[in-house]
């Protein structure tokens, strides 16, 4: 018989010791955050439902975003063991720089409508996390002011070539006045996707008064407080604004863009290039053999073409062709560390986050983007250390198997389906 007495008062006592109540709201609820998932939950309660949607979506029926997330979940990792990694070196060189961490953050376009604070934010975390920052050519915050809140690290610029030559010469020569050492020359937005979310929304730059956003802002008024009581929007690029997202880019972006123009804006541009959008092996190939830098395997977020090839997918037939000395670097679908450490196994050099940065800025402002970058580093330093791995270097395509749910269907000369 289990043998049965009083409790003691001393014994009780120690059980029942209180957590000290948090008396601050945004920490209390960034705490809570234990994944980019929690962000995005918190970020969706915080936010008004047009400026959610923008970040949140992608194009058409968003199948490109939905596959490149699975993807990265459709991964095995296979462990070492009996391999200590009391300690772990996330560090990397990039692109002629340190960072920190084997992620930096993506450029992002009309980042202050997500939350006031925008691109300062994102530009001050990725600075005392030691890790790169891009500024969008639609970023709302100019080249200067990015500059301005990260002054010591490192600056990258994204350009988008317009019809108007002169306003991405211009853009180019500022970034590189202030400093900026990469470029990251965007290729795959020669029209602007269909982002149906927007349009059900009717989201416009600036946003617009209707019934509908005025009942959506009501549990919100936090978000228009902020945005009412702060500057006016300041785009790096466009003096001029308003219609649909989509108006924006169709009117400033220029379908004809080409390799002239990439020669043109290397001639100009004095620091790294890199090419993002790049959606296959061929043009990795080439752009490699052209001189430029290096890529970025990316289907745009899935923002752009539906059904788009998936980057993670792509990064090992990539490396093979291009070798292992040019930078090959990958976005899209990430939402947690361990998806970056599969990337960096598979031979990508560095990834980017986008959404993932953004769900923390609308979380919490700059706090809530040292809470993304925080949940990520731990996720990736947790993964590393189970992988029994102390270095990113040590990371290779023996420690991860990609699981496929779609397979390409191939045809014989006949017609036959083969699969």
């Amino acid at each position: 018989m289990v043998q049965r007495q009083l409790p003691n008062p001393a014994e009780l006592l120690e059980l029942m010791k209180f957590k000290k109540p948090e008396f601050d709201g945004k920490k209390r609820r960034l705490d809570s955050a234990l994944t980019i998932d929690d962000l995005r939950t918190i970020a969706k309660r915080r936010t008004p439902k047009a400026a959610f949607d923008y970040t949140d979506g992608a194009a058409e029926g968003e199948l490109s975003l939905t596959r490149a997330r699975q993807a990265f979940q459709d991964v095995e990792f296979h462990p070492g063991i009996l391999r200590p990694a009391p300690s772990v070196d996330t560090s990397v060189d990039i692109l002629g720089g340190p960072s920190a961490l084997p992620f930096g953050i993506a450029p992002t376009g009309f980042t202050r409508l997500m939350q006031t604070e925008g691109e300062v934010a994102g530009a001050g975390a990725a600075a005392a996390a030691g890790i790169p920052f891009t500024l969008s050519t639609l970023g709302t915050t100019s080249i200067e002011g990015v500059k301005a809140a990260n002054p010591h690290g490192r600056n990258w610029f994204q350009l988008y070539v317009m019809r108007d030559r002169e306003i991405s010469y211009e853009l180019t020569r500022r970034a590189a006045a202030a400093g900026f050492d990469t470029l990251q020359f965007t290729v795959d937005t020669p029209v602007a996707g269909a982002r149906l979310r927007d349009k059900r929304n009717g989201f416009s730059i600036p946003p617009q008064l209707t019934l509908g956003t005025i009942i959506n802002a009501i549990p919100r008024p936090w978000w228009w407080y902020d945005f009412l009581t702060t500057p006016k929007l300041e785009f790096a690029s466009l003096s001029t604004t308003g219609g649909t997202v989509g108006e924006l880019l169709d009117a400033a972006m220029d379908p004809t863009i080409s390799y002239d123009d990439l020669a043109v804006i290397r001639d100009i541009w004095p620091g790294k290039i890199v090419i993002k959008g790049v959606q296959n092996v061929e043009d990795s190939v080439r752009l490699r053999d052209a001189g430029v830098d290096g890529i970025v395997l990316s289907n745009h977020g899935g923002r752009q073409l539906d059904r788009a090839p998936i980057p993670f997918h792509l990064l090992p037939e990539v490396r093979k062709a291009v070798g292992d000395e040019f930078t090959v670097m990958i976005d899209t679908g990430i939402m947690n560390g361990a998806d970056i450490v599969a990337a960096v196994a598979l031979g990508a050099d560095f990834t980017l986050i986008g959404r993932a940065y953004l769900y923390g800025l609308m979380a919490g402002g700059r706090s809530g983007v040292d809470r993304t970058i925080d949940i990520l580093r731990t996720e990736i330093e947790r993964t590393m250390r189970l992988l029994g791995v102390a270095s990113l270097a040590e990371l290779e395509p023996a420690h991860v198997t990609q699981l496929t749910r779609l397979v390409p269907v191939t045809r014989s000369a006949s017609d036959a389906v083969v699969r």
